[in-house]
């Protein structure tokens, strides 16, 4: 059964959840003044809390969650403000749970870009190709070029923050519900 200081912990999160997705909605940002504070008071808690472990629990969380996204944010693919409200998700939930709620996360990511480019397929057009060649030049040179597109081009942006609010909450609560106990 869950303590109280953890039910007190799932509603920041929620909270900062919230104020990402509406801030990533309206300003297609997640802002530092969000993310850095939530990583800080998360492990400031989890150390009072739990002292070194609760220090060594929620810093192996925030790194596992910002380096879960720095691949997809060095290759363009969403902003680093995203990955840092992963990094803060991995502060307040710990490693174990961060990945879970990544694993979420990528579900509805992928359909949420699914859908995005059902409905906007024509802002698409090389989107596909620039990435493929850019991987290639990764893989045969060990040098990370990315190949920009048309200037021109007006790109749908996919709110991403949303994503990890979800798949965050969706992971929390099957947690909290006992749906499910993986042996990580």
């Amino acid at each position: 059964m869950k303590t109280e200081i953890d039910l007190y912990l799932i509603i920041f999160l929620s909270a900062v959840l919230i104020a990402a997705s509406v801030n990533d909605l309206r300003f297609q940002k997640i802002p530092n003044l969000l993310t850095y504070p939530a990583m800080a008071m998360a492990v400031g808690c989890h150390v009072v809390m739990n002292g070194l472990n609760g220090l060594l629990f929620s810093t192996a969380g925030l790194a596992l969650g910002i380096v879960i996204l720095i691949i997809p944010y060095l290759m363009g693919g969403m902003g680093a403000g995203d990955a840092k409200l992963m990094g803060a998700v991995g502060a307040i939930l710990g490693a174990r749970e961060v990945f879970i709620a990544f694993l979420f996360t990528a579900i509805i990511g992928g359909v949420y870009a699914l859908i995005l480019f059902l409905i906007k397929r024509q802002h698409f057009k090389g989107f596909f190709t620039r990435q493929a060649a850019t991987l290639k030049t990764f893989i045969f040179t060990k040098q990370f070029i990315p190949i920009p597109g048309d200037s021109n081009e007006k790109k749908p942006k996919l709110c991403y923050g949303i994503a990890i609010a979800i798949g965050t909450l969706f992971s929390v609560f099957l947690e909290f519900s006992g749906f499910y106990t993986f042996p990580i």
